[in-house]
C-alpha cells in the first residue's frame, strides 16, 4: 500500500516541483498558458469524457449530488467558528469550499484509482468548477452577473458532452481518440502550472494559513464520511468523494481575491500553506481509502 502510494503522489508533486523550478529560474507566460489550458484542452476532456457512450452518466449523479454537498456543507460548517475568530468571511470561507479539483484532483485521482475513475474525476471537477463561479463569485459580489459563468468554455463542453451522452448520438472513434489525446495534455499541464503559481504567493500571513491547512481538509471530510453512508455510492465512486474533500484550496481562490482587491496576500497564504499541507493530508486520505474503501489493484 506504502508503494502504491508513493506511486500516486510523487508523480503530482515532481510536475509540480518541476513547474516550481523551471518557474525560478525562467519568467514563462503561465497566464497565457493557463488560459490555452482552460479554453481548450480541458474543455476537449470534458467534452470527450461525458459524450463517450461507453461511460454511464446517470450512474454519477449521487457523486455529483455528494461532491455539491461537499463543496457547500464545508462552507456551512466553518461560518460559525469563522465569525467566532471574526475572521472575513469573503477571505477565509471560498478557499475553504473551493479546492484543488483541477490542478491537483483530476491527476491525482486518475493516478490513484486508474483511468476507470477519469470520469467520476472530470465530474467533481465540473462541480467544484460551476459552484465556484457561481455560488463563489456571488459570495465575494451578490452583484455578480452569471453571464461570465455561461460564457465559460468548460460549460459549453460540459453542457454539450452530456447532451450527447444522454441522447445516444454515436461519435467517430477517431474523433473521441483525437479528443482524448488534446485533453490529454491539460493534466500534467495543470500540475506543471500549479507549481509555476505558488512561486508567486507567500507566507505573509501564515496563521491563517495553517488554520486553512487544517480546516479545508477537516470541513471537507466531517461533510463526506456521512454521505458515504446515506448515499449509493459504488466502492470507487466513495474513494473518489473522499479523496475530493481532503484537497487542498484552488489556486484561482487567490486570482480571483486579487481580482476582487480582497486580501489576496492572505488568501495567497491559505492557498500556498494548504497545498503544502497536502504533503501530510494526502498520504493519510489515500491510506485510509486503500485500507477500508478501495484497495489498489
Amino acid at each position: 500500500m506504502i508503494g502504491h502510494i508513493l506511486t500516486t503522489l510523487l508523480p503530482v508533486f515532481l510536475i509540480a516541483g518541476c513547474g516550481v523550478l523551471y518557474g525560478r529560474f525562467r519568467t514563462p507566460d503561465i497566464r497565457s498558458l493557463n488560459t490555452l489550458n482552460m479554453e481548450l484542452f480541458v474543455p476537449l476532456l470534458v467534452f470527450a469524457v461525458l459524450a463517450d457512450r461507453q461511460a454511464p452518466l446517470a450512474d454519477y449523479a449521487w457523486l455529483a449530488t455528494a461532491a455539491m454537498v461537499v463543496v457547500l456543507g464545508a462552507g456551512l460548517v466553518l461560518w460559525p467558528l469563522v465569525k467566532w475568530l471574526k475572521l472575513d468571511p469573503k477571505v477565509f470561507l471560498p478557499p475553504m469550499m473551493f479546492n484543488n479539483a483541477g490542478n491537483m484532483g483530476v491527476p491525482l485521482l486518475v493516478l490513484a484509482f486508474g483511468p476507470e475513475a477519469l470520469p467520476a474525476a472530470i465530474v467533481v471537477f465540473i462541480v467544484e468548477m460551476l459552484l465556484h463561479f457561481s455560488v463563489g463569485l456571488y459570495m465575494l459580489n451578490p452583484r455578480t452577473s452569471l453571464w461570465r459563468l455561461l460564457r465559460m468554455p468548460i460549460v459549453f463542453s460540459s453542457m454539450a458532452g452530456l447532451g450527447v451522452n444522454f441522447s445516444g448520438l454515436p461519435l467517430p472513434a477517431w474523433l473521441l481518440e483525437a479528443m482524448h489525446m488534446l485533453g490529454g495534455v491539460c493534466i500534467p499541464l495543470m500540475l506543471f502550472a500549479l507549481g509555476v503559481r505558488l512561486l508567486e504567493i507567500d507566507f505573509s500571513d501564515w496563521r491563517a494559513g495553517l488554520l486553512g491547512a487544517l480546516l479545508c481538509p477537516l470541513s471537507g471530510l466531517v461533510i463526506a464520511l456521512p454521505l458515504i453512508w446515506l448515499l449509493p455510492l459504488n466502492p470507487l465512486q466513495t474513494a473518489v468523494l473522499l479523496v475530493f474533500s481532503a484537497l487542498p484550496p484552488a489556486v484561482l481562490n487567490y486570482l480571483i481575491a486579487e481580482q476582487y482587491h480582497l486580501s489576496p496576500q492572505k488568501v495567497a497564504s491559505l492557498v500556498l500553506i494548504g497545498n503544502l499541507g497536502s504533503l501530510v493530508v494526502m498520504p493519510l486520505t489515500l491510506a485510509a481509502v486503500f485500507t477500508w474503501v478501495y484497495a489498489p489493484g
